[in-house]
């Protein structure tokens, strides 16, 4: 899914699916050059933190890791770095530019354990138990339905498998307008609807919060 957001945004796309139950008409990213210049903005580094949110991950080498709503690769370059030479990233989007942009900059990067593909409105996408860690950013309050997706997700991980959500705090001025912003408390429950175990990370996010969801 996109993330939609591709992070950030308001961005939020679509991807980006709703809120609660059924979710409004989604907003559409469909051109990746339209949105590099603000989910690629250097200056987003100082409120989403992406080397403090890679650590919260706690990834190790080898493993295989799921950047859910990639939007434009955001964090792909640091999530390839994470992994290493035989880990392997799976970036996914609702929409087919992105993914067409994500392929793009990885091959130009040299990024050759990173692999784009589509995800769906409803569920990740991905193969039942193949995947350690799941990376979603400023995506959680687009979901149509969100314990559904949940579902999706645990399905994926493996045995030790981690989900890593990280959104906006409704108190930010960032992010969706603030009624369709999500407490932390809500998407835990969301996760652990889908049986997951659920804690905060520790963190330092001037904006977000990062809820952590660990197959039992």
């Amino acid at each position: 899914m996109a993330k939609h957001d591709h992070h950030d945004h308001d961005h939020q796309h679509h991807e980006h699916h709703g809120h609660g139950g059924m979710a409004e008409m989604p907003h559409r990213f469909e051109h990746a050059e339209d949105w590099v210049g603000a989910f690629d903005d250097p200056a987003r580094d100082a409120w989403q933190k992406p080397d403090e949110v890679v650590a919260a991950m706690a990834i190790a080498p080898g493993m295989t890791v799921a950047d859910i709503g990639a939007g434009t690769g955001y964090f792909e370059g640091r999530l390839s770095a994470a992994v290493g030479a035989k880990g392997a990233v799976i970036a996914t989007d609702l929409e087919p530019d992105m993914i067409r942009y994500i392929t793009e900059r990885a091959h130009k990067a040299g990024w050759a354990n990173i692999t784009a593909q589509l995800g769906g409105a409803t569920d990740p996408g991905l193969a039942a138990a193949s995947v350690d860690r799941i990376l979603i950013v400023d995506v959680w309050h687009h979901l149509a339905d969100r314990v559904a997706f949940a579902r999706g997700l645990a399905a994926a991980l493996r045995p030790g498998g981690q989900v890593i959500v990280v959104d906006f705090e409704l108190t930010s001025d960032r992010g969706p307008p603030k009624e369709h912003k999500l407490a932390a408390t809500a998407i835990a429950s969301d996760l652990a609807a889908a049986g997951l175990v659920t804690s905060m990370a520790s963190e330092s996010l001037p904006d977000q919060y990062i809820v952590v969801a660990r197959a039992k």
